[in-house]
């Protein structure tokens, strides 16, 4: 799936290459979708929420950049995939999950699976994640019309935001939000996406 899904169509960081081979994405995936487990596409979950595709995964992390000193906060934990490829890029993981049912899952599956600096809170990603505050890097997994003035007040000076963004299943692009010394937002689009929309409580 690495060769053929992800290193050949361009993800080139060596890190992030080897946290994708390192992951087993069929953990994360319901038992009945196990034999498409390393197909480069998204799967179900429960509740309307999907897997990501290992690709889409990929690129987004290259494009977090984070680093073994950073924390990372994430948005939208689904099955918990996405918050164990991090897991050895980063310090730590928190990560917000507004499905209780998901939030309860992810959050046992990825300490059955030893990955000991994850956090996983059952609440509102709009809320973000004010008592942990702070972030070097937030990454989104699932699509608000626009980014969360919240989110981005999380964000440290010299930090980075990486998510989908659009009103709508066929009108969201990914995009890369930089955070410069003085504070100033410096916004770019990457590519169109398809992601489950960003839900409120």
């Amino acid at each position: 799936m690495v060769r053929t899904d992800i290193e050949a169509r361009g993800v080139k960081d060596a890190a992030v290459l080897e946290a994708m081979r390192n992951t087993p994405r069929h953990a994360f995936v319901p038992e009945g979708l196990r034999e498409q487990a390393y197909e480069d596409h998204p799967l179900p979950l429960i509740k309307g929420q999907t897997i990501s595709q290992p690709f889409i995964v990929a690129v987004m992390t290259e494009l977090l950049a984070p680093a073994r000193t950073h924390r990372v906060l994430e948005i939208g934990t689904g099955s918990g995939y996405q918050a164990a490829v991090l897991s050895p890029l980063a310090q730590e993981v928190f990560s917000i999950e507004i499905v209780p049912e998901l939030a309860h899952s992810a959050k046992s599956l990825l300490a059955r699976l030893g990955y000991r600096n994850v956090q996983v809170l059952q609440g509102d990603g709009y809320q973000g994640w004010p008592e942990k505050a702070p972030f070097d890097r937030i990454i989104l997994t699932a699509a608000p019309k626009d980014i969360p003035q919240t989110l981005l007040d999380q964000l440290k000076p010299g930090g980075r935001l990486v998510g989908p963004v659009g009103d709508g299943f066929f009108s969201q692009e990914l995009v890369v939000v930089d955070k410069d010394s003085a504070g100033k937002l410096h916004r770019r689009s990457v590519l169109p996406v398809r992601f489950v929309p960003m839900v409120k409580p």
